[in-house]
């Protein structure tokens, strides 16, 4: 598995030591459950921001709670391997709670970036929770014509008028 994975644990030691060497730290959090040109955008965007970017990753157990049970479509694993081998992700965390505001507490970032679409209640408390140790947080504009939601009613249009036949 990719050394940029790393617990809860390991990320606030590691960012401990980084803000004592004066490293500004960013961090976003999402599923990125079908990873596309949008999302790896943002990921840039959100690098430019500080020194090292930490990806907060919604396990699958949460992303079921949030969008349904067909959802995740990539496994946990598989999607904190590919989000980690971007060269813009210094480390990956995944999360099994709703939110992450318990690792926003221990790491205490710089920024906290978030991209794309949201629930305005939820990133209420983002915002709130990272201005509390002043931290800036900051949003990126959805990307129009990019959702994991339309890559899955696309495919499932394509295929479902021929009897599920992949050519």
């Amino acid at each position: 598995m990719n050394a940029k994975i790393k617990t809860l644990e390991e990320i606030s030691e590691i960012c401990s030591k980084l803000k004592s060497e004066g490293k500004s730290i960013v961090t976003t959090n999402g599923s990125f459950d079908i990873l596309h040109a949008a999302h790896v955008r943002i990921l840039e965007r959100a690098k430019q921001e500080g020194d090292l970017l930490i990806v907060l990753l919604n396990s699958d157990s949460s992303i079921k709670k949030l969008k349904g049970n067909n959802r995740p479509i990539i496994p946990e694993r598989e999607r904190a391997y590919m989000i980690a081998s971007l060269e813009c992700v210094n480390y990956v965390v995944i999360f099994n709670e709703d939110n992450p505001l318990e690792i926003l507490r221990q790491v205490k970032p710089h920024k906290h970036v978030k991209g794309g679409t949201f629930v305005s209640e939820r990133i209420k408390e983002e915002e709130t929770l990272v201005s509390e140790w002043g931290g800036e947080f900051r949003h990126f504009e959805v990307e129009e014509g990019y959702s994991t939601t339309n890559i899955i009613k696309n495919v499932l249009e394509k295929y479902s008028g021929e009897n599920g036949k992949i050519s």
